[in-house]
């Protein structure tokens, strides 16, 4: 029977991501959760250490590693605080969406602000009616010239109201699946906005939110992939790649 074992490299990891939290995360975290402070200052501490890009391409400013240092990563992370390292997994998850299937223009207008975390993301898919059904969302994205114009609402996002980028699943089509196209969308673009925070049972250090687009003008250069693309996508996010 072949036995798994971490190499030499992945060990380094685990070693460093445990060290970190032991010295930065650990010894706050429940401060955090009961006072529901958002750790941003921790995060971006994270981002130095490559965690704010890890799955994104030395190309694109990440380092480039696999899925399963990535786990390695967050389970180390996670034993300090799962919010706090969850939190980190889904703006690497948004990052890694634009790196992977953005034009080298969206890349370039976010990437390099999203590796060092100076700027962090949000993945917005969830809906009231469809879940995380990416095939039966409904926020609406209508192309007006060189701009989408979106109208819906997501559900219970991560960095809701407080991230400044939400990568987002909009519909573009009534062609299910096939009619789901992905685009990047700033936090102070006109017409966005946020619900209340949402109340949870712990994981008080991550603020979650609705958020909301009434008639959001979003340039056709953040679009993430083609259109219609965006099924294909978020499926990728959530398998792993």
């Amino acid at each position: 029977m072949t036995q798994f074992s971490l190499t030499e490299d992945q060990l380094a990891i685990q070693e460093m991501a445990q060290k970190f939290t032991a010295d930065a995360i650990t010894p706050h975290a429940s401060e955090w959760d009961e006072n529901h402070i958002f750790p941003r200052d921790t995060i971006k501490q994270a981002a130095e250490l490559g965690f704010g890009g890890i799955y994104v391409s030395e190309e694109s400013g990440g380092i480039g590693l696999g899925r399963l240092e990535s786990a390695i990563i967050m389970e180390a992370m996670a034993y300090g605080c799962p919010s706090t390292s969850a939190f980190i997994s889904i703006h690497n998850m948004a990052a890694w969406m634009i790196d992977t299937f953005g034009a080298q223009a969206v890349k370039d207008k976010y990437l390099p602000a999203l590796v060092p975390m100076d700027k962090i993301a949000s993945y917005c898919l969830t809906e009231a009616g469809a879940g995380s059904d990416a095939a039966s969302l409904k926020t609406k994205a209508v192309r007006d010239g060189d701009h989408y114009v979106v109208n819906g609402s997501k559900q219970f996002i991560s960095g809701g109201g407080e991230n400044e980028i939400y990568v987002t699943m909009t519909r573009t089509s009534d062609d299910g699946a096939k009619g789901v196209t992905c685009l990047v969308i700033e936090r102070d673009m006109k017409g966005v906005g946020f619900g209340a925070q949402e109340k949870k049972l712990g994981w008080h250090s991550q603020p979650t939110a609705q958020v909301n687009f009434d008639n959001v003008r979003v340039p056709v250069e953040n679009r993430v992939g083609d259109e219609g693309e965006g099924f294909r996508i978020a499926m990728a996010g959530l398998d792993g790649g």
